[in-house]
C-alpha cells in the first residue's frame, strides 16, 4: 500500500471520525442509515438553510452555496474560506443560539440525532421546519446528500461523483490496521461504526472489524493491551482531538514497542478539530 494511498484514505477518514469522536458523551444511537425527518415538518423545498453540523454544512455548500444562511461555530469551518461570510449560530460545544437562528429566517434547520435534539424540538415548537440526521455509514452519506439536494432543488450528481473518486483506487492490498480513538478506555471502531464502514469501503483490513464489546459508543469496542498484542496490527492510526496528546500516552504503554506497526514505523496521527 503506497504512502499516497494512505494519506488520501486518512484524510477522508479524519473527516468522518470527527463525528464519531465527538459523540463520546452520548448514549448509543439506533443504527439507521436513513435521514430522520421531524414528525411535525413537511419539508418539500428550502431556500434558506441552517446547518448545525460541519458535515451537513459542507454538503449544502457544495450542492448550492447560496442556500446556506447559517452554520454551527467550529474551528473546522472557521478555517475554511468558503464559510467565512456565513453567520455562526453557535460556538464550540455550546448549544446553538435560538435567537440567532430565528433572526436568519430559515425554512430548514438541519441537526444531528443525539446532538441537536433539544434545539430542533424548540425550533419545531416555533414552527420552523427541521431535519434530524444520523449519518453513520457510507450509504447514509449518499442518501442524505440525495435528500438534501432534492429539498434545496440542487443536482446531487457532481457531488456523488466526487464521493466515488475517493473509492476509485481501493484495490491495493491493505496491511492489518488498527484505529485508536481513545486512551482511557482504549477504543477502536468495529464494522458497525461510521469509521469502520469507511475502512471496509477502502478494503482496509480492520483488525477490530469483527470484535464486539460493551464500549460507551455504539460501533466501537474497548480493547485491552493483551488484545492489541494478540491482533498485532501492521499499521496504527491514532486519532487525537485537538488539545489532547494520545500518542505519548500510548508510547508509554509496555505493549507499544512490541507491535509490528511501531517496529516498522507505520504509526500515523490525525489531529481533529472541534
Amino acid at each position: 500500500m503506497s504512502r499516497h494511498w494512505i494519506i488520501r484514505f486518512f484524510a477522508l477518514l479524519c473527516s468522518v471520525l470527527l463525528i464519531a469522536c465527538n459523540s463520546s458523551n452520548l448514549p448509543a444511537q439506533p443504527n439507521t442509515t436513513e435521514p430522520i425527518k421531524s414528525p411535525n415538518s413537511s419539508i418539500e423545498s428550502a431556500q434558506r438553510v441552517i446547518a448545525l453540523t460541519s458535515l451537513t454544512a459542507d454538503i449544502i455548500e457544495r450542492l448550492e452555496p447560496s442556500k446556506l444562511v447559517g452554520i454551527a461555530g467550529s474551528s473546522l469551518l472557521r478555517k475554511d474560506e468558503r464559510f467565512q461570510n456565513i453567520p455562526q449560530v453557535s460556538e464550540g460545544q455550546t448549544p446553538p443560539n435560538l435567537e440567532k437562528i430565528v433572526a436568519l429566517k430559515p425554512d430548514l434547520v438541519i441537526g444531528a440525532k443525539g446532538f441537536s435534539d433539544l434545539t430542533l424540538n424548540k425550533l419545531k415548537e416555533l414552527g420552523i421546519p427541521t431535519l434530524s440526521t444520523n449519518i453513520n455509514s457510507w450509504n447514509a452519506l449518499i442518501e442524505i446528500t440525495r435528500s438534501l439536494a432534492q429539498i434545496i432543488g440542487a443536482d446531487a450528481t457532481p457531488l456523488l461523483a466526487r464521493y466515488q473518486t475517493f473509492l476509485s483506487d481501493n484495490s491495493q492490498a491493505s496491511p492489518s490496521t488498527l484505529v485508536l480513538v481513545s486512551r482511557q478506555p482504549i477504543l477502536a471502531p468495529n464494522q458497525k461504526s461510521w469509521a469502520g464502514d469507511l475502512l471496509a469501503k477502502f478494503n482496509v483490513k480492520n483488525v477490530a472489524a469483527e470484535l464486539q464489546g460493551n464500549a460507551p459508543i455504539a460501533g466501537y469496542v474497548t480493547l485491552s493491551p493483551e488484545k492489541i498484542l494478540k491482533e498485532n496490527p501492521e499499521l496504527l492510526l491514532i486519532v487525537e482531538p485537538m488539545g489532547q496528546k494520545l500518542l505519548p500516552e500510548f508510547k508509554a504503554e509496555p505493549f507499544w514497542n512490541q507491535l509490528k506497526a511501531t517496529q516498522r514505523d507505520r504509526v500515523y496521527v490525525l489531529i481533529i478539530m472541534a
